[in-house]
């Protein structure tokens, strides 16, 4: 009796012990190298069972419960290291406090609780078991890492210790299985998922990808196995086979990776086997031979399938919805298979394609969003686009007659004539009106129609045309603004113009900016950039005719390799420059929501990829060097202390403007720290403040309120001082002209995120009267702050909600009425469309169930004899550009943390799922025949639409083909782009290797229209914007 009261106080004493020694780490920010060396001191005195240990590190306190410090993985990853704890104690104790289980319980408590089994005794005690556990509000961030830390421990050979071990292993991985089991159906139920909880499902699935990622290793194991086969652990293997079985079908996975979990689960069930066991699984290894070899021989009757209107509408929406992805490369290429050679049609088609995108913007009222950039893409680039699908060979005629036959088709009650537009019973719209004579005009100025004709096409007398409109040469207007460079900024304005010259304008700008850079002309560059991000609906126009690296690339190598002048006399103007540029930057990753990679950066050095990065998460003064504090301690005395003689040249001189961009949340959490504990007055805050919205330092205010924007998302104390120091920012009392103007670029840039955390805010305190001030201050910049793929809430609500099942409703819907235009031409109207609906249902249902949504619908349209018209609608849409499809992972750029990132795979695509299930043909024809053929027939189709052919784009026997040679295109290059033909060199990133057709339009350099296959932001990207607590608020001195 002695001995177990003398034990149990020694283990309370032990439990006391560690838990003071966890305390001072986290308070302290113990480093890696000290932790290793305490807590050796203290296991060797205080030894605990690794699940004691585990769950002190995991275990979410009271009143700090939103997530783990970003520390303790790292601190656990040493006592793995040291076998402290184990991998069935992180496990179990992960699972004990994971986040999935308050979600899983949601869907539990909306379920009737009375079960026949008598089952609801036991609900009910694990009910009141889990209510009284405090778990994590967010924790699939950590347990993605920690997972995916055993499964590099697994794969590098560290041993499962012993059987016990293995099986403890075993039972907690099935629990797993079994809560993300029920967690993805709580997730499949929230129809009315709002933004925050889409991004919550995101974190989920990449939770459970590790998770899988580790039992793939585990399956393997030598150790596991022979635990799991020995016949007194029955019970546990069918638990195992069990989970397994519900577990699997709710992932989206390649079927390599569920075939090797089937064959595992398989595995586990004939270690207790049945009656008809073996010929189970020589059934199943039929079904595999038959899918791998079924697809080449599987006979499917042929059904001719129409050109439909909806088909070119469907990839041009796709297209241009987000950032602008119109590589003109896979444009021709789709053409190409699709017109067979048809130049008539493809011309007419892309036409009324292009009027009838500008007109479903409207109709959808995303005018302000949308008009700018397809009226110019209209105007300027479809003229372009046609002169390299009528080259000179082709007769003008021809030309005219196609562009005459298309405009006929064009509703005038839509896109009015000029007369039309003097009607006063009509209401028309400032985005459509005028836009058929704008049109046309661009046509005669690249020579596609006769001046004199345009009256007929017309029907009228133009009234918008020109003569004196010249057709502009890229070369000329780089020449003539090197030459003066006060020409730069007309230049800019000229690419708001609708007059078919816009091409050679951005082509042009785009030439300048890379001259500039390669000669460091960066006064010259500070106009421009800052220009350039004042108009961030001129960013989606130069997209339409560059590639997002050309424009990026020398901009963040100059500024990656900035550096001071030996004679460098002032650094104020050096401080300007720099930001100007770096603004810019910005206001593309920010607008397209870009990663370093898709920017085209690779080195893992870039200034730039730490600032877009890493700029906005805080760092504690320890994890600072000495240089950097030194430098922190300088700006805030050269801001904030009046006696100090504010900012000067032996400063900034110091700390080259590279340095301070990192240092700006450090910065700004030493102000709000200040401010909150009252060791920075209202005086002396406003001081500095005024100091950051002049224009030196103004671009820095993008990293500083992105750092605010996700401070105020945590409840704490600070977040009044960060609603005073928002409103001196964004509502200032004095500003010069230039500086209100860059101010605008930098809301524009902000707006979005920080609009989301202050109504956040405004909802956790509704009676704060300063939160409305500031939303007004941002109202303008929210239309102009982001073109991704992300819905507007409205959107995703009208679909989430749409009668019947949804999202599901909504898709369906989508289809119908596509199909259904389609069979009317002389419905002039489209119907409404946007490819984020796609997108969405992607997110929302998963791969898997979008196909078989879209395919339920094509067998329903066969049956009412569409089948001719419902293939070409369904095959538009899986073969359409998509954002996410072209971000992949380049594992040569820091994430935020500034580690090297793994490699991920592109995303599983409709394109890529559709083929496996063409390739289970034979399996699926057993069970639904007429199923079978529609995805095999459309996986063909596909596949046909999708090959890049070798030959020359739209080949006809009738049309001289242009030469391979770049240097024989110079005649009719020149002509499409306005330069001499004798100009144009072999190094303008002319390809003719694809379709035959001019890779640059014409306009000199590579205009592919921005498409570039780049990577996503990082894994674990922003996670320390959570870790607001552990700042140490002594370390700040103001005296």
């Amino acid at each position: 009796m002695d001995g177990r009261v003398e034990a149990a106080g020694a283990l309370q004493a032990a439990v006391t012990y560690w838990a003071a020694f966890f305390n001072r780490c986290i308070a302290r920010r113990l480093d890696m190298d000290r932790f290793e060396s305490f807590v050796k001191l203290v296991y060797s005195k205080h030894p605990l069972p690794p699940y004691v240990i585990a769950d002190f590190f995991l275990r979410p306190q009271p009143n700090k419960h939103y997530t783990l410090d970003p520390r303790i993985p790292q601190y656990l990853q040493i006592l793995y290291r040291l076998d402290y704890i184990d991998m069935a104690a992180i496990l179990k104790a992960l699972f004990k406090y994971s986040s999935s289980h308050t979600k899983a319980q949601s869907q539990l408590q909306s379920q009737p609780t009375a079960q026949a089994d008598g089952s609801d005794d036991q609900n009910a005690e694990d009910k009141a078991q889990n209510s009284t556990i405090t778990r994590w509000e967010t924790s699939y961030w950590f347990e993605e890492f920690l997972f995916y830390f055993l499964t590099k421990s697994v794969v590098q050979g560290k041993p499962i210790p012993d059987s016990q071990t293995a099986l403890d292993v075993v039972k907690i991985i099935s629990k797993w299985m079994v809560l993300f089991t029920s967690a993805s159906s709580a997730f499949a139920a929230d129809v009315m998922e709002h933004l925050e909880l889409s991004q919550a499902r995101v974190d989920f699935e990449s939770s459970r990808a590790a998770l899988v990622a580790l039992l793939m290793r585990l399956c393997e194991n030598e150790t596991l196995l022979k635990a799991v086969s020995k016949p007194e652990v029955k019970d546990a293997r069918k638990d195992l086979s069990s989970s397994l079985t519900n577990f699997v079908p709710t992932l989206q996975l390649v079927p390599e990776v569920t075939e090797k979990l089937e064959l595992f689960r398989n595995d586990i069930a004939n270690l207790d086997p049945v009656d008809k066991g073996k010929q189970d699984a020589n059934a199943a290894m039929d079904d595999l031979l038959e899918s791998t070899v079924g697809l080449g021989n599987f006979v499917v009757p042929e059904i001719p399938i129409s050109n439909t209107r909806a088909g070119l509408y469907i990839y041009l929406n796709a297209a241009l919805s987000a950032r602008p992805l119109l590589d003109d490369h896979a444009l021709f290429s789709f053409m190409s298979t699709r017109y067979q050679g048809d130049i008539q049609s493809s011309v007419i088609d892309l036409i009324l394609a292009s009027f009838d995108i500008l007109a479903n913007a409207v109709f959808r009222n995303e005018g302000q969003r949308d008009a700018h950039l397809l009226r110019s893409y209209l105007i300027n680039k479809v003229p372009l686009l046609l002169y390299q699908l009528c080259p000179p060979e082709f007769s003008a005629t021809s030309a005219e007659y196609c562009i005459t036959q298309a405009l006929s088709h064009v509703d005038t009650s839509i896109f009015p004539t000029a007369s039309l537009m003097f009607d006063e019973s009509r209401n028309n719209n400032p985005y459509t009106e005028s836009v058929r004579e704008e049109f046309c005009a661009a046509c005669v100025l690249h020579g596609l129609v006769q001046r004199e004709h345009v009256e007929r096409i017309l029907g009228e007398i133009s009234m918008s045309y020109e003569p004196s409109l010249e057709k502009y040469s890229k070369e000329k207007l780089v020449q003539n603004c090197i030459s003066d460079t006060d020409k730069i900024q007309g230049l800019v304005r000229e690419l708001d113009r609708m007059d078919g010259n816009v091409g050679a304008v951005c082509q042009a700008l785009i030439e300048i900016l890379r001259q500039l850079c390669n000669n460091k002309e960066t006064m010259s560059l500070k106009i421009l950039c800052g220009q350039l991000a004042q108009k961030p609906l001129s960013l989606d126009v130069i997209l339409l005719f560059e590639r997002m690296p050309t424009i990026l690339q020398p901009l963040c190598n100059l500024l990656d390799n900035w550096s001071y002048d030996e004679d460098q006399g002032e650094y104020q103007p050096v401080y300007e420059e720099f930001g100007a540029i770096l603004l810019l930057v910005l206001a593309f990753a920010y607008r397209y929501k870009l990663s370093p990679s898709d920017m085209g950066i690779q080195s893992p050095n870039s200034c730039v990829a730490k600032i877009l990065t890493r700029g906005h998460i805080s760092r504690h003064n320890d994890e600072l060097t000495e240089q950097e504090n030194s430098h922190l301690s300088g700006w805030i005395h050269g801001l904030f202390d009046q006696e100090a003689g504010g900012l000067g040249d032996e400063l900034m001189s110091s700390c080259p403007p590279q340095d301070f961009y990192l240092l700006v949340a450090p910065l700004f959490q030493n102000i709000v720290v200040a401010c909150t504990y009252g060791a920075l007055n209202d005086e002396s805050l406003k001081g500095g403040i005024e100091y950051l919205v002049d224009t030196f330092l103004l671009p820095s205010l993008v990293p500083a309120i992105r750092f605010c924007a996700d401070l105020l998302w945590i409840d704490q104390k600070e977040q009044k001082s960060i609603i005073k120091v928002l409103q001196l920012i964004l509502l200032p009392s004095s500003i010069s002209g230039e500086a209100s103007m860059m101010l605008s670029s930098v809301k524009n840039l902000i707006a979005k995120p920080l609009e989301h955390a202050l109504r956040t805010y405004q909802r956790r305190d509704p009676k704060n009267q300063d939160i409305e001030p500031l939303l007004r201050a941002l109202k303008d910049s929210l239309p102009l702050s982001r073109r991704s793929e992300e819905p507007e809430h409205n959107e995703l609500e009208s679909w989430t909600t749409a009668p019947g099942s949804g999202m599901v409703s909504a898709v369906k819907h989508t289809i119908q009425g596509l199909t259904q235009w389609s069979m009317h031409p002389s419905m002039n109207m489209p119907t409404s469309y946007t490819h984020r609906q796609v997108l969405v249902g992607l997110q929302i249902l998963g791969p898997k169930r979008l196909l078989y949504v879209i395919l339920e619908e094509i067998k329903q349209q066969s049956e009412a004899g569409n089948a001719n018209i419902v293939y070409d609608v369904a095959s538009a849409m899986i073969c359409a550009p998509d954002v996410a499809k072209e971000r992949i992972a380049n594992g040569n750029v820091m994430d935020a943390n500034g580690n090297l990132p793994p490699a991920m795979q592109r995303p599983y695509t409709l394109r890529d799922l559709l083929k496996a299930e063409a390739e289970k043909c034979k399996k699926i024809q057993k069970k639904d025949p007429a199923m079978a053929e529609i995805i095999v027939r459309l996986h063909r189709r596909v596949e046909v639409q999708m090959v890049m052919p070798e030959a020359q784009m739209l080949q006809a026997s009738d049309i001289p083909l242009m030469s391979g040679d770049a240097t024989g295109l110079g005649d009719p290059m020149a002509a499409a782009a306005g330069m001499q033909g004798d100009t144009i060199s072999t190094d303008m990133g002319l390809d003719m290797s694809m379709t035959g057709v001019a890779s640059d339009l014409g306009l000199g350099g590579s205009v592919s229209g921005g498409l570039d296959t780049s990577a996503d932001a990082a894994l674990f990207d922003g996670l320390d914007t959570t870790d607001m607590d552990n700042f140490e608020w002594g370390d700040m001195d103001l005296s």
